[in-house]
């Protein structure tokens, strides 16, 4: 039985080696959604879209102006009091977490 691909334990050697060659060079990103008030434009919009955008980190954003709600997607968590400090230098309030 030795040239089986199967463990002992019931797990599969190739199997393993699948699995470890298909997650390689993935990169888990995190989405964190966030309230807004003062967003009621297309401006509104591009400029948040901009200044949180240009956060490192930072892969996308999605500005909803029916929910108030900003969606900021990226390679980590993102620092809450960073993304607070550019919403409001734009003029806008975050108001937490969504």
């Amino acid at each position: 039985m030795s040239s089986s691909c199967c463990s002992t334990d019931g797990s599969c050697s190739t199997t393993t080696a699948d699995s470890a060659t298909a997650t390689e060079g993935v990169t888990t990103t995190v989405t964190t959604t966030y309230a807004v008030s003062g967003m009621t434009c297309g401006h509104c919009k591009a400029t948040l879209t901009k200044v949180i955008g240009e956060l490192d980190g930072v892969t996308g954003v999605d500005v909803d102006l029916d929910t108030g709600r900003v969606t900021v997607v990226g390679a980590a968590e993102p620092d809450d009091t960073l993304i607070a400090e550019v919403v409001d230098e734009a003029g806008y309030e975050l108001t937490g977490r969504a």
